[in-house]
């Protein structure tokens, strides 16, 4: 009996050896031992298996308040709370003891589900049982008030507690984390220090998941200074949340640092958290040699892991390895796992519009979408200006039974803005409001969008009034909504409030603020913003940001300074950039620097229709014919043809596209011939205005 107790007392215990010293406990009579059985009982819960805990459970003869602990810690670990309630009611209604134990585990069960009225229960039963000052207990207590978010409940219940240990201090701060707390969590923190209570890694890891912000950069610092003098730095908690936190608060490489420090020690969540540090720094090559790193070690990648790193894989050029990583998926068996399939579908869409179609085959191929894998196909649609598909699978969505949430809504707004269809966003807006999506912050900035790009600036505005005066998304949004209207010192005023109000500023609001500037011909004040954005507001200038400043110097015919603002950019100018200051050379009408621009252009995109167009403008505006001859010539040498404009029109909920000599619409003949009628209106209401309808009328006497 020795040796079956000392061998059932192993944590390394295999499901395969666990059921053969079970047997071995039947055989020799020994199971109806209550001690070895509890023994095996625990074993099954440790391994997982809850259905042959259950049948030994409901099989023993005699049973002890441990065996109805194990059960009920084993259910409450898992986060089943049900089985763990009903066996604890159980448990008192036949008289066994229910001691400081009992209450933890079931608390832990109440904490998981976030069940704050079974929480009020179980503590009225624990103050009625006198164990309220229990050590255990009360921690437990502190642990599952935090949890629901209930911190003065936690408070109190801390503070009946005679000698908190650091597991009380931790759950008590960790309940200030969650509700985002940070002066009362590092409050707590000093009053720990004070108190000489040992700093644990349970302590700091909730701690840094509230340093997400460039502004709490010297904050974070302090506090890894305190985790080396601890000699917490190796405790993996500790260690990964150290990656994120320097990875939000703007430096890169801090996280790579901590992550090079952990040289032997690094487990999964290391290698997830340094990829998505680098995700958010937009250093994807960098993720990407990590990946293949990663599996040089022999550290197997999880779900997480493919997920991160196909959503690195998007832009041109990334198609070969994309399907590569696509095939490893297929290989590892994880191709109808819906979270990952999301991420093959995204990164698809967000790479060249070749490649929608195999975006659209995942789509279709999937049997359990989600509501991500239809926000992903309406996202990936409504940003690649395929507004119509947007619609049409909007409307699949809508009458699925998967609801409709603000990702859904933001996405066909985009679309109705493309569209101009101001009735249509209308009607979404209407079932956006009635849904009780119309206020959340993503919702909001997609009306304010929609309304901007309708040309209704007044409605764009009243919604932007009525959303959150917190939101980031809403305040740009608005800003580069006056900055396109022509209203850009409406715009500037905006972004001073937004200042003042202390709103958190991203990459959108400098983009926004620095159109508004080249809108109102801000130069210097605009190029002052973008040389402070860094040192004063902690945010790298990207690409986009510089295109605007081009754009901002051209409109104001200072072509050399735009140049050499290009020519000193520490990033690779990319065609935005090239095509702006392509823009600002044809309005200020310099044909030599604007042919080296439309040359460089030519060279890096062959293929692309605008800048042939631009150019060939140009010379027809200079009167440079044979320029303007040469231009044509080698499109037509390259095969590329202009892309032709579209136009929409709404009729009775119904939108109809057109493009230039369009005949592919059923009422064409109706449609010239309504033409020709305008035309001759014209002509004859003032026949000196020199307007040549054949321009007109002869795509129609083609048809």
């Amino acid at each position: 009996m020795k040796s079956l107790a000392s061998l059932l007392q192993s944590s390394s215990l295999s499901l395969h050896n666990l059921l053969a010293t079970h047997c071995r406990t039947i055989r020799c009579g020994c199971i109806a031992d209550i001690y070895l059985s509890n023994r095996v009982l625990g074993n099954y819960l440790n391994c997982g298996e809850f259905g042959l805990a259950q049948k030994l459970f409901d099989e023993m003869r005699h049973r002890d308040s441990v065996s109805w602990n194990t059960m009920i810690a084993g259910y409450a670990s898992r986060g089943n709370l049900v089985n763990a309630w009903g066996l604890f009611r159980c448990m008192r209604s036949l008289g066994f003891d229910v001691h400081g134990h009992s209450f933890s585990s079931i608390l832990k069960g109440v904490a998981y589900a976030v069940r704050f009225d079974l929480g009020q229960q179980v503590h009225s039963l624990v103050i009625k049982t006198g164990l309220g000052c229990n050590l255990f207990v009360g921690s437990a207590l502190v642990d599952m008030y935090a949890k629901c978010e209930r911190v003065e409940d936690a408070l109190e219940a801390f503070q009946e507690i005679p000698e908190p240990n650091s597991v009380s201090w931790s759950g008590l701060i960790a309940g200030f984390v969650k509700i985002g707390d940070i002066e009362s969590a590092f409050w707590l923190l000093r009053l720990m220090e004070m108190e000489d209570v040992k700093l644990e890694d349970g302590t700091f890891a909730p701690i840094l998941t509230l340093l997400d912000d460039p502004c709490f950069y010297d904050l974070l610092t302090q506090v890894h200074g305190k985790v080396l003098k601890l000699g917490l730095d190796y405790e993996s908690t500790v260690r990964n949340a150290m990656i994120t936190s320097y990875a939000e608060c703007g430096s890169i490489l801090d996280a790579k640092r901590v992550f090079d420090t952990a040289v032997g020690s690094r487990d999964l969540v290391t290698w997830n958290a340094t990829l998505a540090a680098f995700f958010v720094h937009e250093q994807e090559e960098h993720a990407l040699e990590l990946f293949l790193d990663m599996q040089e070690t022999g550290i197997g990648p999880d779900i997480y892991t493919y997920t991160s790193i196909l959503s690195a894989l998007s832009g041109k050029g990334r198609q070969m390895l994309g399907k590569s990583l696509h095939d490893l998926v297929i290989k590892k068996g994880l191709e109808h796992v819906t979270s990952v399939s999301n991420a093959l579908m995204m990164m698809y869409l967000q790479t060249t519009n070749r490649t929608m179609e195999d975006a659209v085959r995942v789509f279709e191929s999937l049997e359990c979408k989600d509501l991500v894998s239809w926000n992903s196909i309406l996202t990936g649609f409504s940003q690649k200006g395929l507004s119509q598909d947007t619609l049409k699978f909007f409307r699949h969505l809508i009458s699925s039974d998967i609801e409709v949430d603000h990702y859904s809504f933001s996405a066909v707004l985009r679309s109705c803005s493309d569209l101009a269809t101001l009735q249509l966003g209308q009607q979404v807006h209407a079932l956006a409001t009635k849904s009780g999506f119309e206020s959340n912050e993503f919702v909001a900035s997609s009306l304010i969008f929609m309304y901007s790009k309708c040309g209704v600036i007044m409605d764009a505005r009243k919604s932007f009034e009525e959303t959150s005066k917190d939101s980031t998304i809403a305040w740009n949004t608005m800003i580069l909504g006056y900055a396109q209207h022509g209203s850009g010192q409406v715009a500037l005023d905006l972004f001073a409030q937004m200042r003042n109000r202390n709103v958190k500023l991203d990459h959108t609001t400098f983009t926004a603020v620095l159109t508004a500037c080249s809108h109102v011909g801000l130069v210097q004040q605009g190029i002052d913003l973008l040389n402070t954005m860094e040192p004063v507001f902690r945010i790298s200038p990207r690409v986009e940001h510089y295109a605007c400043a081009v754009d901002l110097l051209g409109r104001a015919g200072l072509l050399n300074k735009a140049k050499n603002l290009i020519e000193s950019m520490p990033l690779k100018p990319d065609p935005m950039v090239w095509k702006t200051f392509l823009g600002a050379c044809r309005a200020c009408r310099d044909i030599e620097l604007a042919t080296q621009v439309a040359n460089h252009l030519l060279e890096i995109e062959p293929e692309e229709h605008c800048t042939y167009v631009l150019l060939s403008d140009m010379y027809s505006q200079m009167k440079k014919w044979d320029e303007k001859a040469k231009v044509k010539k080698m499109m037509r040498e390259r095969g590329v043809k202009k892309v032709p404009g579209w136009s929409w029109i709404e009729v009775r909920n119904k939108v109809h596209a057109f493009n230039a000599e369009d005949r592919s619409h059923v009422h064409c003949r109706d449609i010239y011939l309504m033409l020709g009628d305008l035309v001759k209106e014209i002509q004859w209401s003032d026949s000196d205005n020199g307007f040549d309808e054949s321009l007109v009328l002869g795509s129609y006497q083609n048809a």
